[in-house]
C-alpha cells in the first residue's frame, strides 16, 4: 500500500483485475457479457455464412447469370443481343399439365410441372439424375433424348409406374428414362407443388399442349463474362421499358425464388429476436453487477485516496481493468458463438442445402464491439465513481456513497448500445419494438414498483399484521430505492422469459396454423358449370363435407375511375405485371370466412360493388369509392370498391384479389374452383379425374408436409438459442436478488443482535422475496403481452391475442423464481455470525 502513490495505473489495474477475479467478484460480469456476445455472434456467423452462400449460389439457383422471364417467347432481338456480347444462351419453357400412365399400368393421372429444355441446359449448376428412385445419382451434362422423359421420383409413386414404362403428356407418348434428383434452377422444393417432368424442347410441339390460352412460362437464360452480363441486363431492362414490350421481366435470385428468401428471413428474424433479448438482459445484469462491485470497493478506494493515490490514476486503473474484462468476455462469447452457429446449420439443414462458405471476420468484430459497449456503457460508469470517493469516508462511512450515474452518461451509453442492437436486428421494426419496448418497460417497472411500495406501507396494518409481515414491509419501505431497483431488474429479466414463452407457444403456433396439418390438400380448377352439382355430390359421397367452392372468372383491369390504364401508368414492377395480366375474379353473397374486412363494408347483393384485397389496393394505389372496369370476355363490367379484405395467401385456402358481393352474375363465362381435404380412400384422385377428365387436380399433400418440416426446423433453432436468453435471464434474477446482500447482512445481524430468531428472519426474507417476485412477475407479464402483440402484429404479421391467465401465471412464476434465486444467492446471510457482520460494518 505504501507504494500506491508511485505505482502506475497499469500495475494497479492488473493487480486489481487478478485480485477481483480470484475473489469471484467479476464472474457475473464476464458471464453476462459472454452470453450476450455469444447469442449475437452465433446469429451473426450463421447469417453471414448464409448470405455469402446465397450470393455464391444465386446464379446456380436460377440456372444462369441472368434470366429473361416472359409469358410468351422472347423477341429474337433478346437472343441476338446476348450472342453479340459473347454470352451463352439457352431457352426452356415450363407449365403445369396433366401426366397420365398408360392404360396397361392403370391409367392414373396426376398434375405435373412440365419443362422442355434445350441441349445445353443448364448453363449454371448441375443437373443430377439416377437410373431408379433408390439408385445412386450423378451429375449429367445431357438432357432427355427425343421421345424420353425424366421425372421426379414422386411421380412414379403417384402413377404407380416404373422407369422404362410409358408416360402420356397430351397427345404424345414418352418413355420414362431417368429420375431427377437435383434440378439446380428449381428453387425451394416445397413451393413447387407438382412433380417435375422434363423433356427435350423439340418434343413439345407433338404434345399438342401449347395452345393460345395456355399459361406458359418462357425463360431465356444467359451466362458468361460478368461485364458482358451487366451490359446485357442493362440493355434488356431498357428494352422492357419500351411500351410495345409487355409481359417480360428480368429474374434474379431474390425475385425469382422468393419462397426460400422469405422462409429464411422469417427464421433469421426469430433468431435475431431471441439474441436481442439475451443482449438486453445482459445489459441489465452488467449494470447491476457493476454497481454491486463498486459498492463493495468504496472503502478500499477511500483508503487508497488517504495514501495519496490520485483520482486520475484510479480512473485509468479501473478503466484498464474493465476494458480487459470486456475483451476477455467478448472473446469467450465469440468463440462460444462460433461453436453454437454450427447448431443452426444442422437444425436448418433442409433450408440450407448447399455447403456454405466460411464466415467473414465481421461477426467476430461486431461481437467484440458489443462486449466492450456493454462494459463501457453499463459497467464502467458506476465503477468510475470509485475514483471520486473522498478520503473522509475512512472515518465517516456515511459519506462517499454511490450516486446515480448522470443522465448524459447513461443516455450516451444506452444510445450506443441501442444503435448496435438495431444494427444486429437487421430489421428496423423488430429492433425498434424490442429495444424501444424494453426501454419503455424499465420506466413502467420503476414507476409501478415505487407506487407499489408506497401503497404496501399504507395498507399494512401493523396493529394486526403478523410480525414477519410487519418486518418485511418495513424492510421494503425503509429503502424504497433498493426496492425499485430490485423489482425493476427482476421485471426486466422475467419480461424476456415470459415473452419467449409466449413466442414459443402462441406466436409459433400461429405461424404453424397458417398451414395447419388439416388444411385442404387438394385444389381442383376448371370445373365446368354443368359439372358443379355432380362434382359436389361426388365429394359428399366420399365423406368430404367441408370444402371451399367459388366461381372463377377471368378478367383484365382496363380502367380506373373511367380512365384507361396500361402497365406504363405504374412505377412498380409488380403493379405493371398485375395490370398486364388477367385476374382471377369471383363472386359470393357472403365474404370468405378466412378473409377479414379491414375497410369499408361487405353488403350482400349490393349492385355494382366489388371487394379488393388490401395488398392489391396498396400496389395499384386504389381506395374505397374508386370505380374499376374489368374486361370479362369482351364485356366491360364497372364496379365501385366498397370494401378491402386482408387475405392470407399462405393459408392453403381459395383466395381472390377481387370479389363481387353477389350470389349470381349473369352472362359471364366462368368455371369453378374447389379446395378440400381428400379422404384416405385409395384411388380417390384417379376416380375423380376419370369422372371429370377436364379438371386439373392439384395435390398439395407434400407441400403441406414440407412446410411443416421447415417450420419445425426453425422452431428447434429458436429453442436452441433460447438457452442463452434463459441463462441471461437467470443471471439477471440472481444479480437483482443478491444486489442488496451486504445491506441484508447488516440489517439481519442487528435484528439477531436484539433477539430476533433465525426462523422469524427466514419468514421475513421469504415474504420479501415472494412479494417482490409476485409484483415483478405480474408487471413483466402485462408488458410482455403488449410487446408480444406488437411483435406479432408488426414484425411477424400474425393475428394474436394472449390468454387472460398470462399475468396470473407470470406472477406465480416470478414469485417462485425470485424465491429460488434468493435461496441460492442469500443462503449464507442468516448463517453469518453476528459478531463477524457487525465487525465488518464497523470497519
Amino acid at each position: 500500500m505504501n507504494h500506491a502513490p508511485t505505482a502506475s495505473f497499469w500495475t494497479i489495474g492488473w493487480r486489481a483485475l487478478l485480485r477481483d477475479w480470484r475473489a469471484g467478484e467479476l464472474h457475473v460480469l464476464v458471464l453476462a457479457i459472454a452470453l450476450a456476445v455469444a447469442a449475437l455472434s452465433a446469429v451473426g456467423f450463421f447469417a453471414d455464412r448464409l448470405q455469402n452462400g446465397l450470393n455464391r449460389d444465386a446464379r446456380q439457383l436460377i440456372g444462369g447469370d441472368a434470366v429473361v422471364r416472359s409469358d410468351h417467347p422472347a423477341p429474337p432481338a433478346f437472343e441476338a443481343q446476348a450472342r453479340a456480347l459473347g454470352l451463352e444462351v439457352t431457352r426452356h419453357v415450363s407449365f403445369p399439365t396433366m401426366g397420365r400412365a398408360d392404360d396397361e399400368q392403370g391409367g392414373a393421372a396426376r398434375l405435373v410441372a412440365l419443362k422442355a429444355v434445350e441441349a445445353n441446359y443448364p448453363l449454371r449448376g448441375q443437373l443430377r439424375v439416377a437410373a431408379a428412385p433408390d439408385a445412386p445419382d450423378g451429375a449429367t451434362t445431357e438432357v432427355p433424348a427425343r421421345g424420353t422423359a425424366w421425372v421426379d421420383a414422386a411421380l412414379l409413386v403417384a402413377l404407380d409406374v416404373q422407369v422404362g414404362q410409358p408416360l402420356w403428356l397430351g397427345e404424345q407418348r414418352f418413355h420414362i428414362d431417368r429420375v431427377i434428383t437435383i434440378e439446380p434452377d428449381r428453387g425451394a422444393g416445397f413451393m413447387s407443388f407438382a412433380p417435375r417432368v422434363m423433356i427435350h424442347a423439340d418434343d413439345l410441339p407433338a404434345t399438342g399442349l401449347v395452345q393460345p390460352a395456355s399459361r406458359l412460362s418462357y425463360r431465356l437464360v444467359v451466362a458468361g463474362d460478368d461485364a458482358a452480363v451487366r451490359r446485357y441486363t442493362q440493355w434488356a431492362e431498357a428494352e422492357m421499358n419500351r411500351p410495345e414490350i409487355r409481359g417480360m421481366a428480368l429474374e434474379s435470385f431474390e425475385s425469382g425464388r422468393p419462397e426460400m428468401q422469405q422462409t429464411l428471413a422469417r427464421a433469421e428474424k426469430f433468431l435475431n429476436l431471441v439474441a436481442l433479448l439475451a443482449a438486453l438482459l445482459s445489459a441489465v445484469a452488467v449494470a447491476i453487477a457493476a454497481r454491486v462491485y463498486a459498492s463493495r470497493h468504496l472503502d478500499d478506494c477511500a483508503m487508497l485516496r488517504v495514501l495519496g493515490l490520485s483520482q486520475a490514476t484510479m480512473a485509468k486503473a479501473y478503466t484498464l481493468s474493465f476494458v480487459a474484462v470486456g475483451l476477455l468476455a467478448g472473446v469467450a462469447g465469440v468463440v462460444l458463438g462460433y461453436i453454437v452457429h454450427h447448431g443452426f446449420v444442422v437444425l436448418l439443414a433442409e433450408l440450407v442445402k448447399a455447403d456454405m462458405p466460411a464466415p467473414s471476420a465481421w461477426p467476430a468484430v461486431f461481437g467484440l464491439g458489443v462486449g466492450l459497449t456493454l462494459m463501457l456503457a453499463f459497467g464502467l460508469p458506476p465503477v468510475l465513481q470509485l475514483a471520486r470517493v473522498p478520503p473522509l469516508r475512512v472515518i465517516r462511512r456515511e459519506v462517499g456513497n454511490l450516486k446515480p450515474a448522470s443522465l448524459a452518461v447513461l443516455g450516451l451509453g444506452a444510445a450506443g448500445f441501442a444503435a448496435l442492437l438495431l444494427a444486429a436486428s437487421r430489421d428496423l421494426t423488430l429492433g425498434l419494438i424490442a429495444v424501444g419496448g424494453f426501454a419503455a418497460a424499465v420506466a413502467v417497472f420503476a414507476l409501478a414498483s415505487y407506487i407499489a411500495v408506497r401503497v404496501l406501507r399504507a395498507v399494512v396494518n401493523e396493529a394486526v399484521a403478523p410480525r414477519w409481515l410487519r418486518l418485511a414491509t418495513r424492510q421494503l419501505s425503509a429503502r424504497p430505492a433498493y426496492a425499485v431497483v430490485q423489482v425493476s431488474a427482476l421485471s426486466v429479466g422475467l419480461l424476456a422469459l415470459v415473452l419467449l414463452v409466449l413466442l414459443r407457444t402462441d406466436l409459433i403456433t400461429s405461424w404453424q396454423q397458417a398451414t395447419p396439418p388439416d388444411a385442404p390438400n387438394r385444389f381442383v380448377i376448371n370445373i365446368q358449370p354443368e359439372q358443379a352439382e355432380p362434382f359436389q355430390q361426388t365429394l359428399r359421397e366420399q365423406g368430404v363435407e367441408r370444402y371451399d367452392w367459388y366461381p372463377m372468372i377471368r378478367g383484365r383491369l382496363v380502367a380506373i375511375n373511367g380512365r384507361t390504364v396500361v402497365p406504363e401508368d405504374f412505377e412498380g414492377d409488380r403493379a405493371q405485371r398485375l395490370v398486364d395480366r388477367e385476374f382471377n375474379l369471383s363472386h359470393s353473397a357472403s365474404p370468405p370466412p378466412h378473409n377479414q374486412i379491414v375497410a369499408g363494408r361487405w353488403q350482400p347483393e349490393e349492385p355494382e360493388a366489388i371487394s379488393i384485397e388490401e395488398g392489391l389496393a396498396q400496389t395499384l394505389g386504389l381506395k374505397l369509392g374508386d370505380r374499376l372496369t374489368f374486361d370479362i370476355a369482351g364485356i366491360p363490367v364497372e364496379s365501385r370498391i366498397t370494401s378491402l379484405r386482408k387475405v392470407d395467401w399462405g393459408s392453403m385456402r381459395v383466395n381472390f384479389f377481387a370479389m363481387y358481393p353477389v350470389s349470381q352474375m349473369e352472362d359471364v363465362p366462368l368455371t369453378y374452383i374447389s379446395a378440400y381435404r381428400a379422404p384416405d380412400a385409395p384411388g380417390f384422385d384417379n376416380a375423380l379425374v376419370r369422372a371429370f377428365p377436364n379438371i386439373t387436380n392439384v395435390d398439395m399433400s407434400s407441400t403441406i408436409a414440407q412446410v411443416q418440416r421447415v417450420l419445425g426446423q426453425v422452431i428447434r433453432a429458436v429453442e436452441f438459442l433460447f438457452a442463452f436468453t434463459l441463462a441471461a435471464g437467470l443471471v439477471v434474477l440472481f444479480a437483482a436478488v443478491t444486489a442488496t446482500r451486504t445491506e441484508r447482512e447488516r440489517e439481519y445481524a442487528i435484528l439477531r443482535a436484539v433477539g430476533a430468531q433465525a426462523s422469524l428472519l427466514r419468514q421475513v426474507q421469504r415474504a420479501e422475496l415472494l412479494g417482490v417476485g409476485l409484483l415483478a412477475g405480474f408487471l413483466a407479464s402485462v408488458v410482455a403481452v403488449g410487446v408480444g402483440w406488437a411483435l406479432a402484429r408488426y414484425a411477424f404479421e400474425f393475428e394474436w391475442n394472449a390468454a387472460s391467465w398470462v399475468p396470473l401465471a407470470g406472477a406465480l412464476a416470478g414469485a417462485w423464481l425470485a424465491l429460488a434465486a434468493g435461496w441460492w444467492g442469500l443462503r449464507g446471510v442468516l448463517r453469518t455470525p453476528v459478531v463477524e457482520t457487525l465487525r465488518k460494518a464497523a470497519q
